[in-house]
């Protein structure tokens, strides 16, 4: 007992020098056991020897060392670090082949969107035209063929659906014959019983 009382303990004061407030003067800073020691470093607070076991008899109360209680390890996410698969010859030779392909089908959809462009633009000039003659279809026929022939190929590789074709072909077959009824070169057989 008489070892513990004698043991001193120091806290380091950072924030600022430690200085009695007037309402504790230094002769009761004595009487309840404190000294004032000052140090080179900063200033601490020290307890003296003379400290009675009886003012605190289960130790230095607000002094008393403090066991943190145990937190569970942390857990930190697992860092997954995954190379990039490695591509086989045959997925990069299809991704070759298939770049290929999208450049020759898009150069074929071009060539079928322009051919029926101009019969379009064509018919609708004809259609506007109010002195037309049936010999001035005969260019626009060519025209249409041409546009037909584009798409039978685009459809025969792969690039454009039968359905799309068909679809297609037929607008140009109308727009045609709404031009031919329009000037009277054509008589739908509905029309004529």
């Amino acid at each position: 007992m008489a070892a513990a009382a004698a043991s001193c303990l120091t806290l380091p004061c950072k924030s600022k020098p430690f200085s009695p407030s007037s309402s504790l003067s230094n002769t009761s800073s004595r009487r309840a056991g404190f000294a004032l020691r000052r140090s080179p470093e900063a200033t601490s607070l020290a307890f003296a020897s003379s400290l009675s076991l009886t003012a605190f008899p289960t130790g230095v109360g607000f002094l008393r060392p403090v066991e943190k209680p145990r937190a569970p390890p942390l857990r930190r996410p697992a860092v997954v670090c995954e190379a990039a698969p490695k591509k086989y010859d045959s997925a990069s030779k299809r991704t070759r082949q298939a770049e290929r392909r999208r450049i020759y089908n898009k150069a074929r959809k071009s060539e079928i969107k322009t051919r029926m462009k101009k019969v379009l633009e064509a018919l609708d000039v004809l259609r506007k035209k109010s002195d037309a003659q049936a010999e001035e279809i005969l260019p626009i026929e060519k025209l249409i063929a041409d546009a037909y022939s584009a798409i039978d190929k685009a459809i025969q590789v792969g690039t454009l659906h039968g359905n799309t074709g068909a679809r297609r072909k037929s607008r140009l077959a109308r727009r045609k014959k709404a031009v031919e009824i329009h000037h009277g070169w054509y008589i739908p057989a509905a029309a004529a019983a």
